[in-house]
């Protein structure tokens, strides 16, 4: 049975900083691409984060220069350090894996709220 869990989600001030992670278990780690998205309500979820087995990463916009993207595969787990943190980056986060092998073939954590707030 394939779970992702997140963590370290909660509340941050303006300019500080979080470190969301997520563990996965029942899959094969290193044959899935590991990403991070967020969703605000009435929002479709934005990808803003991918890394692959190697190590290779990609951003969006929205977050690139702020946030990192790494994965430890001999604990199967990925994590996500946020810097910088504004307002507009309050939303809840999900952990997601996809399979290199099989298209279509993915599974999703059950999402940690960040809420940047003063």
């Amino acid at each position: 049975q394939v779970q992702l869990v997140e963590s370290g989600g909660g509340l941050v001030q303006p300019g500080g900083s979080l470190r969301l992670s997520c563990a996965a278990s029942g899959v094969i780690f290193n044959n899935y691409i590991m990403g991070w998205y967020r969703q605000t309500p009435g929002k479709q979820r934005e990808l803003i984060a991918t890394v692959i087995a190697a190590g290779t990463t990609n951003y969006s916009d929205s977050v690139k220069g702020r946030f990192t993207i790494f994965r430890n595969n001999a604990e199967n787990t990925v994590h996500l350090q946020m810097n910088s943190l504004k307002p507009e980056d309050t939303a809840v986060y999900y952990c997601k894996a996809d399979d290199v092998r099989r298209r279509g073939h993915s599974f999703w954590g059950q999402g940690t709220q960040v809420t940047v707030s003063s």
